[in-house]
C-alpha cells in the first residue's frame, strides 16, 4: 500500500567505514594510545608502586591498558566488518567485548576468568562506546566554538595570517629595507 520506495541496505552503499585509514586511526590507534596514557597515570597512583618501583608499575599498567584496549578495538572493527554494520551500532561493542574478554580472560584466569572477563568487557566496552557516541557531537561543537572550522589565531598573537594586500605591502617593505641595508653595507665595505 505504501508507494514510497524501499531503502535497500546493499544498493549503492559506500565502502565499509572500517576500510579507510582515517577511521582505523580514529577507532583503534587513538583509543589505544589514550588507554596507555591512562594506564600510566593509574600506575602513578597504584598502591604497588612502592614495592615494584614507580617506573615499572606505570609501564606495566600502561602496557596492560593499551593491550586490552587494542584487543577490544580490533575485535570491534572485526565485528563491524563481519556484520557489515555501522560503527555506531552498540551490538558491535557488546559482541566485541564478549569475544575479547573471553579470549583475554581465558589466558589470564582459565574458564572462570573467561566468563568473568567477557561479562566485564561487554559491560565496560559498550558503556564506553555509548558514552563516546553521546559525547562526540558535544566535543566537536566545543572544538568548533573555540577554533571555528580552522584554527584562528587571536588578534594579539605575533603570528598573523595576512591577506594578499597586506602580504604585498610586507614584501615591498622587506625589499625596501634590504635595499637600504645593502647600500649601507656597501658603504661600510668601501671605507
Amino acid at each position: 500500500m505504501d508507494s514510497a520506495p524501499e531503502k535497500t541496505h546493499d544498493a549503492a552503499a559506500p565502502s565499509s567505514p572500517s576500510s579507510s585509514f582515517g577511521s582505523w586511526k580514529e577507532r583503534i590507534f587513538y583509543p589505544t594510545i589514550l588507554a596507555g596514557i591512562v594506564g600510566g597515570g593509574a600506575g602513578l597512583v597504584s598502591k604497588h608502586r612502592k614495592v615494584h618501583g614507580l617506573a615499572n608499575i606505570s609501564a606495566t599498567y600502561a602496557a596492560n591498558f593499551a593491550i586490552v584496549t587494542a584487543c577490544y578495538c580490533g575485535a570491534r572493527e572485526f565485528v563491524i566488518a563481519s556484520r557489515k554494520s555501522e560503527p555506531d551500532d552498540l551490538l558491535n561493542s557488546a559482541i566485541a567485548g564478549f569475544g575479547s574478554g573471553a579470549i583475554l580472560g581465558r589466558l589470564q584466569g582459565g574458564r572462570l576468568g573467561a566468563i568473568r572477563y567477557s561479562i566485564i568487557f561487554t559491560i565496560a566496552g559498550t558503556t564506553a562506546d555509548f558514552a563516546a557516541i553521546k559525547q562526540l557531537p558535544i566535543l566537536k561543537n566545543y572544538r568548533d566554538s573555540l577554533f571555528g572550522k580552522e584554527l584562528k589565531l587571536p588578534e594579539w598573537s605575533p603570528i598573523q595570517v595576512l591577506d594578499e594586500e597586506a602580504l604585498a605591502r610586507k614584501r615591498s617593505r622587506e625589499q625596501q629595507l634590504q635595499a637600504e641595508r645593502g647600500i649601507a653595507f656597501r658603504k661600510e665595505e668601501s671605507q
